[in-house]
């Protein structure tokens, strides 16, 4: 019997975090649809010229993850630096967004504008792109719900099913790798 209660404790509070993202598919249906349509139609944005706005990322580890990525940076004068590994330290500036273009946070509010982190430590989507940039990098990304902060949302500023749309720059790679 002491076994069958914490299995029905897990089971229930399953059930319940499971009503809750059936509450949050209903009740944020129409934010959620407008957030997988903007993230649909930048696959194929076009720029005047006729390129691609942005490349579809995916990573190795995951081939059903993917990321939208614009390159703001001539990538031939940063091509010799190094890339950051999951386990590193790495300095970056950055700006995020809704897809309305409205803001939510950004480095810049800070006093250095720096904000240290590793790639692994944040959303999925960050890690995708921090891995595939090189120090002096910058970037725009197109984050799918899934890769940021998912069905929950974040506290009150972001909202469940908020495709995110980040411009980061990769200032410099503090350490290079930490040993857990």
């Amino acid at each position: 019997m002491l076994v069958l209660l914490p299995i029905g404790l897990v089971l229930l509070a399953l059930t319940g975090s499971c009503k809750d993202n059936d509450n949050n598919w209903d009740s944020y249906k129409e934010w959620r649809e407008a957030n997988t349509d903007f993230y649909n139609e930048q696959k194929f944005a076009i720029e005047p010229d006729g390129q691609a706005r942005y490349q579809t990322l995916t990573p190795q580890w995951d081939n059903t993850a993917s990321i939208l990525v614009r390159w703001l940076n001539d990538r031939a004068k940063t091509a010799d630096n190094l890339s950051p590994l999951l386990t590193s330290t790495v300095a970056v500036k950055y700006r995020g967004g809704f897809y309305t273009g409205v803001g939510f946070d950004s480095s810049y509010l800070a006093t250095d504008s720096l904000f240290v982190t590793r790639p692994g430590d944040v959303i999925s989507g960050w890690t995708i792109a921090l891995l595939n940039m090189k120090v002096g990098d910058k970037t725009q990304i197109v984050v799918p719900y899934a890769l940021g902060y998912g069905t929950s949302g974040s506290g009150t500023s972001i909202p469940p099913f908020s495709t995110l749309v980040f411009d980061i720059e990769l200032v410099d790679i503090l350490d290079y790798e930490k040993r857990p």
